[in-house]
């Protein structure tokens, strides 16, 4: 069976223990299985885009071992093709055009797994053309589902739990649910294993492949990283960057949140650590989070 897995950091900061588990998960579970593993760098949103991280990101994991096959995808470079599918979706009459502010939101909406809960202000509203709008993504009524293999069955009534989401921003920048939606498709992803905190947002692309007509995906979503009070590690909470002197300990460490057995004795290196995991991973004994991820 074909498997095609991918890691997508977005260069807001350096690789950090969590992003290490995401990558390891994603890499050990692609070469198990004789597939391959790409690298995309998710660099939409030029305001949060640290000058140097991306090459800092990449150094870290091949510090790693982690090696990708291809040639990088970098995100910023594919507007043509997410407008294309942006016209795909306003031929199907899927979408339409918002102006209401964050602070309006917030106002009248609710909390879900995804933040505010788009209460469909604009959906039946008619918005001049010209007028500066974000564009999002009518999702269908009822329940979407997925079956993860580590956390089971998910099922959320998204239009009501999420709202409708953005899909290009008012200024003109692609939101991340449709440009991960597209790469993955156009890669030729078969397998997501990424992080438990991104499951909900699964759910909305499972919508958008079906809006598309695009291949479904295997999904796998791994354990967080959380700092000693629980919290999930992240840029935002001060995660702080990965040890490149210390590879070997960092895997081992990413190794341990993924449920996995230690080897016998040390591995003497980053190589000779990766021979070892790949030949001993044990899919079915990564622990899974709730969800939503708490």
């Amino acid at each position: 069976m074909t498997h095609i897995g991918r890691f997508a950091p977005s260069p807001s900061g350096p690789l950090h223990a969590g992003s290490l588990i995401a990558a390891l998960g994603s890499h050990v579970a692609a070469r198990a299985a004789g597939g391959r593993w790409h690298l995309r760098i998710d660099d939409l949103d030029p305001p949060r885009v640290v000058a140097g991280a991306a090459d800092e990101i990449r150094r870290a994991l091949e510090y790693h071992g982690l090696e990708w096959d291809g040639p990088v995808v970098w995100q910023s470079q594919r507007s043509e093709r997410y407008a294309a599918a942006l016209a795909q979706l306003a031929g199907h009459g899927a979408v339409y055009h918002c102006t209401c502010s964050r602070r309006d939101i917030a106002r009248v909406a609710g909390r879900g797994p995804l933040g505010r809960i788009y209460p469909g202000t604009c959906r039946h509203r008619s918005l001049p053309a010209d007028r500066p709008a974000a564009v999002r993504v009518a999702l269908p009524d009822g329940p979407i589902a997925l079956t993860d293999a580590i956390c089971g069955h998910v099922e959320l009534d998204a239009r009501n739990a999420i709202g409708d989401v953005v899909v290009r921003r008012r200024d003109g920048l692609w939101a991340y649910h449709l440009a991960t939606t597209i790469d993955d498709a156009d890669l030729g992803v078969t397998d997501v294993v990424r992080g438990a905190d991104l499951l909900p947002a699964a759910l909305v692309q499972v919508a958008l492949q079906r809006l598309l007509a695009l291949p479904a995906l295997r999904w796998r979503h791994l354990p967080l990283a959380r700092t000693g009070e629980g919290i999930k590690l992240s840029k935002q909470t001060g995660a702080a960057a990965l040890d490149v002197q210390r590879p070997v300990d960092n895997l081992l460490q990413a190794w341990q949140a993924l449920g996995q057995p230690p080897p016998p004795t040390k591995p003497a290196n980053v190589a000779e650590f990766h021979a070892w995991a790949v030949a001993n991973w044990r899919a079915w004994a990564v622990p899974a989070e709730p969800f939503p991820p708490a």
